[in-house]
């Protein structure tokens, strides 16, 4: 299976070891993220989505037109933009990018943020509501002639766009969730299912769900991606070393509240993994997740570049060939990852590709 690595670009460099900055559109920090992740050997970039942040198409905007082969993986929350005018306008960031486009679909974390933006849908609803969003896109970038759709969310009479996708039939379709309702609305409509980092069977068990759940009316298997946050090394003690100083930092600063219950299934998903352990397998280390309320991608991968590279073979070797790393300091991060941990994890793949395919 072809490797995509997928990495990170935002308005601002930030993260929970960080901090937060004042939430301007920083356009060189943009930039200067996009150019690090291009020149690290990154595939593409996951764009995020938050109620108080810039929107993230001028985001992937701003970055395509200082790059020239790096992909923009936008994240997009349904029931914001409606979804006609949404397949128009992703159609018409493939066209502005070269078709560098691709799309993550998310529900919410929070019914706190949705409110932020004026949504009160209920979790369920909310992927009953993205389902028919998805079902509109994909009608939308590929019907030659005017249609109409009477859905319980949405309803449009002769919708058409005269923009399609560059990309064909349309941009890639990525999603997530940790509960039955995601899977129940993404696995039959997606191209790729993205995951957190989780231990290695618990990963495989819910692979198993995913592709129980596609149906017969895909053309194409669901792939996955698995996200989960390096932390290296010249040698192990350093790499450890280095991963406790992180910890404390980050719960000094005390970000979230490790205490609470996260409303979203994939967070309690990574609190219970944390529950039974802090090592998983070879280097899956979980105290940041607890640390930070497990509010998305916050375990992490500790070791040598060899040692991360090896553990992360594994989770490909289940059907993730979409990987997602991140670091808790962004920008140095990203560019050790591409010394050494980029081509190391290249190699693995291409080896195991050449031995399971004899």
């Amino acid at each position: 299976m072809p490797l995509e690595l997928i990495g990170w670009v935002a308005h601002q460099v930030e993260s929970e070891l960080i901090g937060r900055r004042d939430a301007a559109f920083d356009i060189e920090a943009i930039n200067t993220t996009a150019r690090i992740h291009e020149e690290a050997g990154f595939d593409t970039a996951l764009v995020g989505y938050f109620s108080d942040a810039p929107d993230g198409f001028m985001v992937a905007a701003q970055a395509a037109s200082v790059t020239s082969r790096l992909r923009y993986l936008i994240a997009h929350r349904p029931g914001f933009v409606a979804p006609t005018v949404a397949a128009r306008k992703f159609a018409s960031l493939d066209h502005l990018t070269g078709g560098r486009a691709a799309v993550h679909f998310i529900a919410g974390a929070s019914a706190a943020e949705q409110a932020m933006d004026g949504d009160y849908v209920d979790h369920d609803g909310r992927y009953a509501r993205m389902g028919e969003y998805i079902d509109l896109l994909n009608l939308t970038w590929t019907q030659d002639e005017p249609f109409d759709f009477d859905g319980a969310f949405y309803r449009v009479e002769a919708a058409h766009s005269r923009i399609p996708c560059l990309q064909t039939p349309h941009i890639p379709l990525f999603g997530g969730g940790g509960s039955s309702a995601s899977i129940a609305v993404l696995a039959p409509r997606v191209d790729v299912f993205m995951l957190w980092g989780e231990p290695l069977t618990n990963c495989a068990a819910f692979m198993d769900r995913v592709r129980a759940a596609t149906g017969d009316q895909r053309t194409s298997p669901i792939s996955f991606s698995v996200s989960t946050r390096p932390i290296l090394g010249a040698t192990e003690a350093e790499a450890w070393e280095r991963a406790h100083a992180i910890l404390e930092r980050v719960q000094h600063w005390n970000h979230g509240d490790p205490g609470a219950t996260p409303e979203n299934a994939g967070s309690r998903r990574l609190i219970e993994a944390a529950e039974a352990g802090e090592l998983h397998d070879t280097c899956l280390w979980t105290p940041l997740a607890t640390a930070t309320g497990a509010h998305g991608n916050t375990t992490a991968l500790v070791g040598t570049p060899e040692t991360v590279a090896n553990a992360l073979l594994e989770y490909y070797k289940l059907g993730a060939n979409r990987l997602l790393i991140r670091g808790w300091d962004p920008l140095p991060d990203a560019q050790d990852y591409g010394r050494e941990l980029i081509p190391r994890l290249r190699e693995l793949v291409a080896e195991h590709d050449r031995e399971t395919s004899n």
